[in-house]
């Protein structure tokens, strides 16, 4: 077996995992957030930005979904790595109710480089959709393929 500077062994771990490697999460009110606290459900991560107008254009149908999908075990986060304040303000200002989260490091340095940016997590923690641009999350189609992943 070979090992390199970045070798963790033998040891398996999910995507969710890896990414909670690769950075930290705070919730708005400034507590470290640990992603595994969700492994026993679906979980969607959306990277956005206060200023990105087609992050902002899918947030109503984002939000409709997540009502829709809580009952397949769904959690969603949208995940910016401006500062809390900012996101702050403006959940205050657009009146939205969402698991906003600060990432520490910059979207660059965890391989996000287009906005808004989802990734689907199964109950496993594996990867299993990755969508880059603007989705209407409450339309049929998409309904009906997180409802079956």
């Amino acid at each position: 077996m070979l090992f390199g500077c970045n070798s963790i062994g033998n040891v398996n771990i999910s995507d969710l995992e890896s990414l909670q490697l690769k950075t930290s999460f705070m919730d708005l009110d400034e507590n470290n957030l640990d992603l595994s606290v969700f492994n026993e459900g679906k979980v969607v991560i959306s990277y956005w930005a206060t200023w990105c107008a087609p992050c902002i254009k899918e947030m109503p149908s984002m939000k409709r979904a997540e009502e829709i999908l809580k009952d397949y075990g769904y959690t969603f986060l949208l995940v910016s790595d401006e500062t809390i304040s900012k996101i702050s303000n403006f959940k205050s200002e657009m009146n939205f109710e969402f698991n906003f989260l600060k990432s520490n490091k910059s979207f660059e340095t965890i391989g996000v480089y287009a906005m808004p940016t989802s990734y689907i997590f199964n109950e496993n923690g594996e990867i299993v959709e990755t969508i880059v641009g603007v989705v209407e999350w409450d339309s049929e189609e998409i309904l009906n393929k997180l409802k079956t992943l």
